[in-house]
C-alpha cells in the first residue's frame, strides 16, 4: 500500500506540473503561475516561454506588421520570435508599464543597478505604487540588459538629446540596409501617439549604437517572491494587447501612479475604453477589465 501511495502521489505531481507547463504555453490564458524559484535566471526562461506563447497574439501580430510595414521590411528578413521577447519587454520595463517603474531624476549612472537594488526591498507589491523610481538612461538599460539575456543581440542606447536616452534595437535585414528601430522607454519629447519604433527620434544621429553588453545583475540574484509573481501575473494578464491598449493604459497607470486620478476613476475610465471597443480582440477586453479590477485592489499578499 505504501508503494501505491506514493505511485498515485508522482502521477498527482506530473498532472500538475503538466497544468502548469500548458498555462504558460497558451497565449490566452491569463491565469497566474506561480514560480517555486525567484531568481533573474528563471525571470528570463519565464520571459522566453511567455513571448514564444505571446507569438499568437493580436498585439504581437497587429505589432511586428506595424514594424514591418513601417520600415518597409519584408516580413522573414526579420526574426518573429526576437520581436515577441524585445515587445514584451518594452511593455514590461518602460516608464509606467507593466511593471509599474517610475520616472524622475535620480542622478543616477546609465546602467540598471539601482532599479534592481530598489526591488530588492519591495515585499508588498501593489497595482496602485511604483515597483522603483529611475531616469530614462536607467529604464532603457534595463530594458537593453533583459533583451540581451533573454537571447536578443544588437539593441544598445541612444542619445537623442544630451539630456535624454531611449533604447535603440538594430536590425540587419538579409537583402537590406540596416535599421534602427526606437524604443521609447519613456514617452519624454514624444506624443501619446508615438509608439514602439517612433521617428520622432533620428536613432542615425549617433554614429555607433554600441550593443548594451554589461551584466546589471547575476543571473543568481533572488528577486523577492511577491515581486517576482507580480512580474510573472503582468505579462500573462497584458502581454496580448495591442499597442494601442497598452499606450492607453500606460497614461491611466501613470496617472494613478502620479496619484493624478483616484483608482476609482481609473478603474472607470478604463472599463469606459473596454465598452468602447465593443466586439474588439479578446487581448483587448481581457486587458481593461484586468485593468479596472487591478485599480480596485491594493497590495499583493504575500505567499
Amino acid at each position: 500500500m505504501r508503494y501505491l501511495r506514493r505511485a498515485r502521489l508522482l502521477v498527482a505531481l506530473v498532472l500538475m506540473t503538466a497544468r502548469v507547463n500548458l498555462c504558460l504555453a497558451d497565449p490566452r490564458s491569463s491565469q497566474f503561475t506561480p514560480s517555486p524559484r525567484t531568481t533573474l535566471a528563471q525571470l528570463i526562461t519565464l520571459i522566453r516561454q511567455k513571448a514564444h506563447a505571446l507569438e499568437t497574439s493580436t498585439g504581437t501580430r497587429l505589432g511586428f506588421q506595424s514594424l514591418t510595414s513601417s520600415y518597409k521590411l519584408a516580413p522573414n528578413s526579420v526574426s518573429y520570435s526576437d520581436y515577441s521577447v524585445v515587445r514584451l519587454l518594452f511593455e514590461a520595463t518602460r516608464d509606467k508599464g507593466l511593471w509599474n517603474l517610475n520616472w524622475d531624476i535620480t542622478n543616477m549612472p546609465p546602467n540598471s543597478d539601482n532599479i534592481w537594488r530598489q526591488w530588492q526591498n519591495v515585499r508588498k507589491p501593489s497595482f496602485l505604487a511604483p515597483t522603483a523610481t529611475a531616469e530614462c538612461d536607467e529604464l532603457s538599460a534595463l530594458f537593453a540588459f533583459l533583451v540581451e539575456r533573454a537571447g536578443v543581440r544588437s539593441v544598445g542606447l541612444l542619445w537623442p538629446a544630451a539630456n535624454h536616452t531611449v533604447a535603440v534595437w538594430v536590425l540587419h535585414p538579409a537583402n537590406g540596409p540596416v535599421v534602427r528601430v526606437v524604443v521609447p522607454t519613456t514617452q519624454i519629447f514624444l506624443e501619446q501617439t508615438d509608439f514602439f519604433g517612433t521617428k520622432k527620434f533620428d536613432p542615425w544621429r549617433q554614429k555607433i549604437i554600441y550593443e548594451y553588453s554589461r551584466h546589471d545583475a547575476p543571473d543568481s540574484l533572488e528577486i523577492p517572491k511577491p515581486l517576482f509573481d507580480f512580474f510573472v501575473l503582468q505579462l500573462n494578464k497584458y502581454g496580448g494587447a495591442s499597442d494601442l491598449t497598452l499606450q492607453q493604459l500606460r497614461y491611466v497607470r501613470g496617472a494613478v501612479l502620479l496619484k493624478r486620478w483616484s483608482p476609482k476613476d481609473a478603474a472607470l475610465y478604463a472599463l469606459k475604453l473596454r465598452s468602447g471597443l465593443g466586439s474588439g480582440p479578446a487581448e483587448d477586453l481581457a486587458a481593461f477589465q484586468s485593468f479596472a479590477q487591478d485599480m480596485r485592489s491594493g497590495p499583493l499578499s504575500a505567499n
